[in-house]
């Protein structure tokens, strides 16, 4: 065989496999299979135990392909959530990212600003048997982005007061109602305190927990503007130094309330809920009973915490969009595998009808010890009153300057006006 006759020889096997590569592809798209690509962390973002991360995952793959067998779904195991980001963001820059992946609370901002999701406006307009109502509206709005829709919540987590029952009870005082005040917060925090015997009245409360709840927010409607000198934030900031001042210097640790030895504490639902069951509650408290409760009203607010939002976005470069938003709807408000996720997760459901349904609440009262409280009404109270804080471009950075700056000045006791005065205006300028 001559050099020429080599070289066609070779051109045509190459030929033939591009004819074989792209035929393929073609007789897929035409009888219209194809794969779509789910992203997804391993474990719980929650930092909780979780023995099958993939379970409910693995539930509504095997439900979608069998409804759509021209469809298989996939996903790459392994990835820690705490390497998930890192992940996610290079799959991006590289262009190979997943059709459909879950964006964690702290991505949301970054991935709507900068175009990586979808908007969803069309394909929720176009669906008419899905239905926004049936949502709870704060973990709706979690995904919107300047009044957009980029991602629908797949499992929320609010903030609840954790109360130590049996330092309440040796004090003689009652556990408060759910629609206590500051004043109650501030009077429970003041009787129990006896700094001499090493007991305080709470671990952990900040003054944003306080913002969230006296009807404000930090940051202006347009996101141009920092309201630390705002009257409703000036107050929340004063309250928690009023609350410190009890401790008479000393800083109360997670060690005094691990020991039984602090009366509230704040803490994530997922914490509450995953770390109660025996044996992680042996593990971790010992030798107090202990109940949640909403947080504290201020007097221009209500009992408002701070909602974190697990969210499914899709892809702005996906071309399976169509499936990517039956997939996503699935995950996102099917009963029955929302059921099984708040049964199995640490999250609440952001369906009112699922957290709020009769077995949700028996499976939270018969297996949190103490889980009494969750009742119908007072999951309703929570989920619907939890703030959603406003994502911007450069939200997270304008936070953490501002929480930063007050933190120290709380600590220190100083709360000047004209250092918060001055904090503000740095934070604007960073925000212009």
């Amino acid at each position: 065989m001559t050099g020429g006759e080599k070289l066609l020889s070779k051109l045509i096997v190459i030929a033939s496999f591009f004819i074989m590569l792209f035929g393929g592809i073609w007789l897929n798209r035409a009888n219209g299979e194809y794969v779509l690509k789910i992203g997804v962390y391993s474990g719980s973002y929650w930092g909780t135990p979780n023995s099958d991360s993939y379970r409910i995952l693995d539930l509504a793959i095997a439900r979608f392909e069998e409804m759509h067998p021209n469809i298989r779904v996939e996903y790459v195991s392994g990835i820690g959530s705490g390497d998930y980001s890192e992940w996610l963001a290079e799959q991006i820059l590289r262009g190979t990212e997943p059709d459909l992946y879950f964006v964690l609370p702290e991505d949301f901002n970054l991935l709507a600003s900068s175009g990586a999701l979808a908007d969803l406006t069309d394909m929720i307009n176009r669906d008419t048997g899905f239905d926004t109502d049936v949502y709870y509206t704060s973990c709706l709005e979690a995904g919107k982005f300047n009044g957009i829709q980029y991602a629908l919540p797949q499992e929320s987590v609010p903030t609840i007061m954790f109360v130590n029952k049996t330092l309440l009870d040796e004090k003689g005082i009652k556990i408060p109602e759910s629609d206590w005040t500051w004043d109650d917060f501030y009077e429970i925090c003041s009787q129990v305190t006896d700094t001499e015997n090493h007991c305080y009245g709470v671990f952990g409360y900040t003054w944003l927990n306080a913002l969230y709840s006296n009807g404000t927010s930090l940051f202006s409607d347009d996101c141009t503007q920092c309201r630390l000198m705002d009257a409703q934030v000036l107050s929340a900031i004063r309250f928690t130094r009023s609350i410190m001042d009890l401790n008479e210097g000393y800083t109360v640790t997670a060690k005094d309330f691990d020991l039984g030895n602090v009366a509230f504490r704040p803490f994530l639902y997922s914490e509450y809920r995953g770390y109660q069951p025996y044996p992680w509650r042996v593990k971790v408290y010992t030798g107090f009973e202990w109940d949640g409760i909403p947080m504290p009203a201020g007097p221009e607010g209500g009992n408002n915490s701070e909602l974190h939002t697990m969210l499914l976005g899709i892809s702005s470069r996906t071309m399976h969009k169509d499936a990517a938003w039956k997939f996503a709807r699935m995950l996102s408000s099917d009963p029955e595998l929302q059921q099984a996720l708040m049964r199995e997760s640490s999250g609440i459901s952001p369906l009112k009808a699922v957290a709020e349904a009769p077995e949700s609440v028996a499976f939270m009262q018969e297996n949190i010890p103490g889980g009494n409280v969750f009742d119908k009404n007072s999951i309703h109270e929570i989920m619907s009153s939890a703030v959603v804080t406003k994502p911007f471009r450069k939200y997270e950075q304008a936070l953490s300057m501002a929480d930063t700056a007050v933190s120290e000045l709380v600590t220190i006791g100083t709360v000047s006006e004209d250092d918060l005065l001055n904090v503000q205006r740095e934070i604007n300028q960073f925000l212009k």
